[in-house]
């Protein structure tokens, strides 16, 4: 029946009526449960030492039961911070930060980890955005916070997952190359900020290309993969490794600047890359150069740092692979040289400046000598030498190496055919040239143009033939055993060493690297007990033993009594041109006594560069002459006593306490007290460097200190006082 107007309005009435009475019988708390049944929010809250007190019951289902037991505990223990890898998909400040400055909080993403076992073994762990702000009571007193929460589990470890794919490499796991660059910004940004210091190393991989083209590009990722798994396990904590691409890595090492430890990982590093890989049963062998940078000294900004890791790798390579360079700022007028160099190289081969010379390997007990080693030499039309340590690398990163090689070869041939019977002569044989098709030709060639029996002929092989495809090793390997010549392992223990290679390879011969013999007779130097176990395994395997570099006698009488079979370096005899090894020969001498130093002391490079002297308040300038790890000898001063403490300033921010051993007329002899470092070639460094933020502090500007090539500044080094020395001219003042 229908319901006439005055009866509608009045059961409106009566409708509002009861509305208003439930209204009024509803709570806030209740309106706040209302709405987390209806999944509209969740809710928190703490008291004013920061401490949880109140979760809802939603937030509670949210992270499960054990969610209960949070209550009282504090809050920043409870929420973290999300991890540094996943900062980039999340706001900013700390809530740290914010708690302690009862700022208001929004939409802060923080991760909750929650035990799920008895034992704690096991835990769950979830993302919510939190938003809160202070409580004041009537009083205005502070009550801590009331905030709410939403869960974003689901969503931000999807967004996490999509992160990770572009900020990773999809092959090894490790850093991709945004994510490096992205990682050494912000660190040398805050580091600028916070005077501190980071490494940067760069790799590739050597005859990387040889085992994708032998072996199949799977077989090459595969690699990659292992590669990526062993740099993890070297470095660590310490920094992060990343893949720059194709076969080029990169580690990042924050606050790391000590040279003699970033010298130690760089060799683990050749070391372990260098071992043998297992490949779907197959195996394979490749190498790895590295280049090291240090911030800030070697640059301020990524893309400078990036260039000098860069130069440095190139001067690694350079310098034969499977070995490290620090980079220097004269390593970039050394590569424009280098270019200039290889033609002139070129050249002096056709022009007949390179000789042949032969330095003796001597038997220790009878001072007779056995053989002789070819060492090439080069010295310019116009009477200029150049080292081998400069021309050799130049040489191998092009073909000329293969026509340096076969023309040594050839000459050496020659040469000991005039020799008695019985002598031997041993040729060095790059990784190129032993690798190139036309290898065992040219040996044959050598030996049928100068009638020299194939047993007197020594091939010197170094590791690094080992770096590449297995088979066309062994091959011809086994055709040079066919012709009857000898081969010797030259540079055991260093590079790619392997005991592998021993029981594969048929060698005559182990060459003991000089760097085990030098500094032999040192008190507590381990390396008597590494000469021993080599001769050991040597004599195990009816293989000769070669000492190398021995200069002084207390080296001699060492690997004399260690058993080592021959014995090569300056204590016989330096390298002989031909005229006077023939002539020896000739008089019927077949003897070399030994001559040398009673004990060995630190290797001393020459020099001859200007460099500063601080002590007390002045600073002097003094000419370097030459300088080991363990000392040096200057010229410029006089009136300087012994047992003075003075500090070289060696340029580049090194600078290295020295005390004075020995003076005379305008020349001191100093010793360091801390042992300078190898650079990674032929040069030494302070392990440790003044930082440009300590000389940006005392007034020079960091825009004015350019990567690794800034000097310190006299009125820094020390304040312009009374010399206590006489300074005397040096150099051009002196001429």
């Amino acid at each position: 029946m229908a319901l006439n107007l005055s009866e509608r309005l009045g059961r409106s009435r009566r409708s509002k009526q009861s509305s208003a009475v439930v209204a009024r019988k509803t709570t806030p708390s209740q309106v706040l449960v209302q709405i987390e049944e209806v999944g509209v929010g969740s809710y928190w809250a703490t008291d004013a030492d920061g401490q949880l007190i109140y979760l809802s019951s939603r937030a509670i289902q949210s992270l499960g039961e054990g969610a209960k037991a949070l209550i009282g505990s504090d809050i920043t223990t409870i929420f973290g911070e999300v991890d540094l890898d996943d900062r980039d998909q999340v706001a900013t400040r700390p809530l740290g930060f914010s708690l302690v400055s009862k700022s208001k909080i929004d939409d802060h993403i923080v991760k909750i980890t929650l035990p799920t076992s008895p034992e704690g073994d096991k835990c769950t762990t979830r993302w919510w955005r939190i938003s809160g702000r202070p409580y004041h009571d009537h009083e205005g007193s502070f009550g801590g916070y009331r905030g709410n929460c939403t869960d974003i589990t689901g969503e931000f470890q999807q967004q996490q997952d999509i992160n990770r794919q572009s900020q990773y490499d999809e092959l090894t796991g490790l850093a991709n190359r945004r994510r490096l660059n992205g990682r050494l910004k912000t660190l040398l940004s805050s580091f600028q900020a916070s005077g501190r210091s980071a490494a940067l190393m760069m790799l590739d991989l050597d005859r990387f290309k040889a085992v994708n083209d032998t072996m199949g590009h799977p077989a090459g990722d595969e690699l990659l993969k292992q590669v990526a798994d062993r740099l993890r396990s070297l470095v660590k904590d310490r920094g992060e490794v990343g893949r720059l691409g194709g076969d080029e890595f990169q580690i990042i090492l924050p606050d790391m600047d000590d040279r003699g430890e970033l010298g130690e990982l760089a060799g683990r590093i050749i070391q372990m890359i260098s071992q043998p890989y297992s490949i779907n049963g197959r195996r394979a062998i490749i190498g790895t150069s590295v280049g090291i940078a240090i911030a800030p000294f070697d640059g301020l900004e990524s893309d400078d740092l990036n260039g000098a890791v860069d130069l440095a790798l190139y001067a690694a390579k350079e310098g034969g692979r499977g070995t490290f360079r620090f980079y220097t700022a004269q390593l970039k007028e050394e590569a424009s040289k280098g270019a200039l160099l290889q033609e002139d190289l070129h050249d002096a081969l056709e022009q007949g400046e390179l000789v042949l010379n032969y330095q003796p390997l001597v038997d220790p007990n009878t001072n007779i000598v056995k053989c002789f080693e070819a060492l090439m030499r080069w010295t310019t039309a116009e009477g200029v030498a150049i080292s081998p340590s400069v021309f050799i690398p130049v040489a191998e990163q092009s073909d000329l190496i293969i026509k340096l090689g076969n023309w040594a070869l050839g000459q050496a041939c020659r040469d000991a055919a005039k020799w008695p019977d019985d002598i031997r002569i041993a040729v060095n044989v790059s990784a190129k040239q032993f690798m190139n098709a036309d290898f065992c030709r040219c040996v044959a060639k050598a030996l049928k143009n100068s009638g020299l029996a194939p047993e007197r002929l020594e091939l010197e092989i170094t590791e690094s033939v080992f770096v590449g495809e297995v088979g066309s090793v062994d091959t011809t390997f086994k055709a040079l055993k066919d012709m009857g010549v000898r081969l010797a392992l030259d540079d055991f223990g260093t590079g790619y060493s392997s005991l592998g290679y021993l029981k594969r390879a048929p060698f005559d011969k182990i060459k003991i690297d000089q760097s085990f013999v030098r500094g032999c007779t040192l008190s507590g130097d381990t390396n008597p007990a590494i000469i021993s176990a080599i001769v050991a395994l040597a004599g195990a395997l009816n293989m000769q033993t070669v000492a190398e570099g021995v200069e002084a006698m207390d080296e001699l009488e060492l690997v004399k009594q260690r058993g080592a079979d021959l014995v090569q370096g300056y204590i016989f005899s330096k390298a002989l041109s031909q005229k006077e090894v023939v002539t020896k020969f000739e008089q019927g001498e077949l003897t070399f006594e030994p001559s040398g130093p009673a004990r060995y002391r630190s290797d001393r490079q020459t020099v001859f560069r200007k460099i500063g002297l601080i002590h007390e308040d002045h600073y002097y300038d003094v000419m370097l002459r030459n300088i080991s790890k363990s000392g040096a000898r200057i010229e410029g001063l006089d009136n300087v006593p012994s047992g003075t403490q003075a500090v070289l300033d060696l340029g580049s921010g090194q600078l290295a306490v020295c005390t004075v051993e020995n003076t005379g007329k305008g020349s001191q002899g100093v010793s360091f007290e801390v042992p300078l470092v190898s650079d990674g070639a032929d040069g030494l460094v302070t392990t440790r460097r003044i930082s440009p933020y300590t000389l940006a502090e005392a007034g020079m500007p960091l825009s004015a200190l350019g990567p690794g090539a800034y000097t310190m500044p006299k009125q820094i080094a020390g304040k312009v006082g009374l010399p206590k020395f006489v300074q005397l001219p040096i150099g051009s003042e002196a001429a």
